[in-house]
């Protein structure tokens, strides 16, 4: 059996692991744009803050590769799916046969027209080992940061690099920060957090034109800068399956196999679109371990297993500067909110079931909140109110932790 993967990342790793619990002797092929050894794309603003390196970045092990028996072929680009005759073609004019493919192509930063960007030398994307490096290069004790973008992506940059350039400003479109993720109050609290940091930020504007040092925003005002990043978004890298042919819903099409529409050319990570249990929809969730079990699922299945149901929904679990957030789910429905100086917990809940919930500062057992979620445990059989003020496996009474949790 050929068993084709292109891409690098989680999904990829998940793919080969799903494959090999159940075939040791097929041939697997590791395909990627990247020269790296697979790592943990989160992990690149600790790199920058110093508190990781390259070795501590690797997702698994040197001799993962080995291993798995994986023939690698880095830094190379597929350009086309050759679905009548089962292969791949690479850049350099290659062409690889597959019995089994796996598009694992993650996302590429979402860069939207801004006049005079190409004006700016020294700009920068967020979302790779190699944009890192590039952008450490850069950097210099007095340089004026301005990121464009207050989602995920632009504030750990901000967090990476802060102790190592002399101001950042980030500016938005949205009215708050981390707008996917957090309400009106959250938000507020995490960006007085940054603040204290030192870490500007200008919001409800955005560039409406560049100049190499000067960005003028639509409110009137003007950033200078020496370092611009652009951080505004990501977009699925559908177009391999769409150019075969395949179906695309914003991310690649896939069934419970995650088989694409294409026979024998399946899909995982945040190319994919998922259904998220907690919104009954099918989306975008392009989060680390929906892309693991996504790619397990799907080496499962190449290999002639059943997976696992998937079981995805959104969450998010980070840090800036030692403040903690987790968040999980949808937000609708009625809601329970407790907050202090220092923490803040809102959950959402309709229909007898949680639906979601955001964390900041005590995240301390969030795992119950994603727990009730994912399994849609109906809140009559729990001591809800107990667990909205102090979650804790009391609370769950005594049949019910018996059952789930096998107890005596």
């Amino acid at each position: 059996m050929e068993y084709v993967i292109v891409g690098n990342s989680t999904a990829a790793v998940g793919a080969v692991e799903g494959i090999r619990a159940l075939d040791a002797n097929g041939n697997i092929t590791v395909i990627s744009n990247e020269p790296h050894h697979t790592y943990s794309r989160p992990l690149i603003s600790y790199l920058l803050q110093g508190k990781t390196d390259r070795q501590r970045m690797k997702y698994r092990a040197d001799s993962f590769y080995e291993d798995n028996a994986c023939k690698t072929v880095f830094g190379k680009n597929v350009s086309k799916i050759d679905k009548e005759n089962k292969a791949v073609l690479l850049d350099d004019g290659t062409k690889l046969p597959y019995d089994k493919l796996l598009i694992a192509t993650g996302s590429s930063p979402f860069v939207p027209p801004m006049e005079g960007l190409e004006k700016v030398s020294k700009r920068f994307c967020f979302m790779s080992l190699d944009d890192a490096n590039a952008l450490e290069t850069a950097l210099f004790p007095e340089a004026r940061v301005l990121i464009v973008g207050a989602g995920l992506i632009g504030l750990k940059c901000a967090e990476g690099i802060l102790a190592r350039v002399g101001k950042i400003t980030v500016i938005d479109l949205a009215p708050r920060i981390l707008s996917s993720i957090l309400d009106d109050e959250g938000a507020n609290m995490v960006q007085t957090h940054l603040e204290k940091q030192g870490v500007e930020f200008k919001l409800g504007t955005s560039v409406g034109k560049f100049s190499e040092n000067t960005a003028e925003l639509t409110n009137g005002e003007t950033v200078e800068f020496d370092i611009l990043v652009t951080a505004v978004g990501v977009r699925p890298n559908v177009g391999l399956v769409k150019d075969a042919g395949g179906e695309i819903d914003r991310g690649i099409v896939v069934d419970g196999k995650m088989e694409t529409t294409i026979p024998n050319v399946y899909s995982a990570g945040d190319c994919v679109t998922s259904y998220d249990l907690s919104f009954g929809a099918k989306r975008i969730l392009a989060i680390l371990p929906n892309a693991y079990v996504g790619g397990r699922n799907a080496g499962t299945a190449m290999a002639g297993g059943t997976p696992s149901e998937m079981k995805a929904m959104p969450m998010n679990a980070i840090g800036f500067f030692g403040q903690h957030i987790i968040t999980a789910g949808t937000y609708e429905g009625d809601v329970f909110e407790a907050k202090d100086s220092e923490s803040y917990k809102k959950l959402f809940y309709s229909d007898d079931i949680l639906r979601g919930f955001i964390l900041i500062g005590n995240v301390d057992k969030a795992g119950i909140y994603t727990s009730l979620i994912r399994e849609k445990t109906p809140l009559s059989e729990i001591d809800f109110g107990l667990v909205c003020k102090e979650p804790s496996l009391i609370a769950f009474g005594r049949s019910y932790r018996d059952e789930k949790l096998g107890g005596k």
